[in-house]
C-alpha cells in the first residue's frame, strides 16, 4: 500500500466513523430524520421493522464500512457502501434541513457540498484499484489475447490448407 493510501483512507473514513457511532448512539434523533425514507424502506421490506432499528442498521454499516474502508480491508467495497449511505444521508439532510433564514439556507448548502465532496471521495476510492488491474480488465486481456490466438491459428490453419491443396492438385509433383 503506498503511503498516500496508508493516510488518505483513515483521514477520509473518520468522518465516515464518527458520524456512523453517532447515528447508533442517537437512534432515536436518527430514526426521525431519516422518518421519511426508513418508513418506506420498512413499508417495502417483508417483515416488520421498526425505523429505530433501520436507523441502528445506517448507523452500524456506515461505521463498519468507514473501519473497513481506514484499515484497507475490502477497500473498494467499503468505499461503494460509504459512498451509498453517505448518498441517502445527504438527501435526508438536505431535504429535512431548516432554511428558516438565510444563514440556514448557507449551512444546508454548505453541508451538501461537504456531504457530495466525501460521496465524490469515496467514489473514486471505490474505483482505485490501488496500481493492480481488476478483475474486469484482466478478463477483457485474457479475451484479446484469445482471439489474437485464434485468429493467428486460423491463418496458420488457412495456409496449411493451401499448402496441402497445391500438393494435392492434379499435376503437382509431390
Amino acid at each position: 500500500m503506498s503511503v498516500v493510501r496508508f493516510l488518505a483512507r483513515p483521514l477520509l473514513a473518520s468522518s465516515f466513523i464518527v458520524a456512523g457511532a453517532d447515528k447508533l448512539k442517537n437512534a432515536d434523533a436518527t430514526a426521525e430524520q431519516l422518518s421519511p425514507v426508513l418508513r418506506r424502506a420498512a413499508d417495502a421490506l417483508p417483515i416488520r421493522v421498526e425505523e429505530k432499528t433501520l436507523a441502528r442498521a445506517v448507523g452500524a454499516t456506515q461505521l463498519g464500512a468507514g473501519l473497513l474502508f481506514a484499515l484497507g480491508k475490502a477497500p473498494r467495497f467499503s468505499a461503494s457502501v460509504l459512498a451509498m449511505t453517505t448518498a441517502l444521508n445527504t438527501f435526508v439532510e438536505w431535504r429535512t434541513a431548516d432554511i428558516g433564514s438565510k444563514e440556514l439556507r448557507s449551512a444546508r448548502r454548505a453541508r451538501l457540498l461537504k456531504n457530495l465532496s466525501l460521496v465524490g471521495g469515496v467514489l473514486l476510492a471505490s474505483v482505485d484499484t490501488a496500481g493492480r488491474p481488476s478483475l474486469a480488465w484482466r478478463a477483457q486481456q485474457i479475451a484479446a489475447d484469445a482471439a489474437k490466438q485464434t485468429k493467428a491459428a486460423k491463418a496458420d490453419a488457412a495456409k496449411a490448407a493451401r499448402s496441402a491443396s497445391r500438393q494435392l492438385a492434379p499435376g503437382s509433383h509431390a
